[in-house]
């Protein structure tokens, strides 16, 4: 079966504020981070082998929304967003997961030791997951 993780993001209806969950570890990786030395998969090699069983995005919002202390319908699973990344544990899927709610849950995340940054907060962030937040940007801001 696939590891996989989620990143979380808020975006501002109003005025498109893109403000990213970044965990009490440190990572933007849900819920745990990434191993060392991990790096993203390039697209055109994200062919899934016939033998690897993977976790239905949905199932996965249960199980986050859960964790959080939120309604699943306080989020949504980005379906154009997919990553991969090699890691010394294998591979992770990586999902790009939206919270629908009008303002940021600044209480859930408070409640996880978690907190809300814009992109431009995420410089100390190891290079995988940087370029990670690059892509889950750029689709937000462009789809």
């Amino acid at each position: 079966m696939s590891d996989t993780r989620l990143i979380f993001y808020h975006k501002q209806n109003t005025s498109a504020r893109l403000r990213f969950l970044v965990f009490e570890s440190g990572s933007v990786c849900a819920f745990e981070p990434l191993p060392s030395l991990s790096q993203v998969v390039d697209e055109c090699l994200d062919v899934e082998p016939d033998d690897t069983v993977v976790v239905h995005p949905a199932q996965l919002v249960l199980d986050a929304a859960n964790r959080l202390g939120m309604a699943p319908d306080c989020m949504k699973v980005e379906s154009e967003y997919r990553a991969r990344v090699d890691s010394c544990d294998g591979q992770v899927q990586i999902y790009l997961t939206g919270f629908t709610t009008i303002d940021p849950p600044f209480a859930q995340a408070q409640d996880i030791n978690a907190q809300f940054i814009d992109l431009t907060q995420a410089r100390g962030l190891p290079d995988v997951e940087l370029e990670l937040l690059r892509r889950a940007y750029e689709h937000v801001m462009t789809g």
